[in-house]
């Protein structure tokens, strides 16, 4: 009898020990899946970062007195691209550089001989895909952090979690809404 309760709490601690180190890896994982994940958004932002000094220099031979908007753009660059930001620092950092290249994009919109220039309409798609690009990484980074912080806040995640320290929550990257002017339709 000692042996059969002796092999059941053998089988026990051998399954309760495959517990816990499956566990602790899936936490691993998913942890390092949101760090991949934000190392994409890096790679994003910078080629975003890389395109707008083209675009500004592009501009500002055809608005030279614009030169309010143009060092706006670059010192927005300047606080986004500076790097060892945190997630929401850089989020906020984005989110003014946006705005501020919204304005750009407006002055494209002042200057006919502007809008159709080849070169600073390719500057203007490329920058395009790159927003699409940032706002899929950013979708698949909140992906990553929500599945790490489903693992970690639910049974048997938060009892490993707990048991194996280090596993801290991520914050989520989110842009501010940009507000847009309301089209209004009306029929007579």
């Amino acid at each position: 009898m000692g042996v059969i309760v002796g092999a059941i709490v053998a089988v026990f601690v051998v399954v309760a020990g495959w517990w816990v180190v499956r566990t602790y890896n899936r936490l691993v994982r998913l942890r390092n899946q949101t760090q991949a994940s934000w190392a994409q958004i890096d790679v994003q932002l910078k080629r975003r970062h890389e395109l707008i000094p083209n675009l500004v220099e592009g501009a500002r031979g055809y608005a030279a007195h614009e030169r309010g908007t143009f060092e706006a753009v670059t010192a927005a660059r300047g606080a986004a691209a500076s790097g060892g930001l945190g997630v929401t620092d850089q989020a906020a950092a984005e989110d003014a550089l946006t705005a501020t290249l919204g304005r750009l994009f407006a002055l494209g919109e002042s200057y006919p001989e502007l809008k159709a220039d080849q070169h600073f309409s390719t500057l203007q798609a490329e920058l395009r895909s790159a927003e699409d690009k940032i706002a899929y990484a950013r979708q698949f980074y909140n992906s990553a952090v929500q599945s790490y912080h489903t693992a970690l806040e639910s049974f048997p995640g938060n009892v490993v979690a707990g048991l194996g320290g280090a596993h801290g929550r991520r914050e989520y990257f989110e842009a501010e809404a940009v507000a847009q002017d309301v089209v209004q339709v009306r029929f007579a």
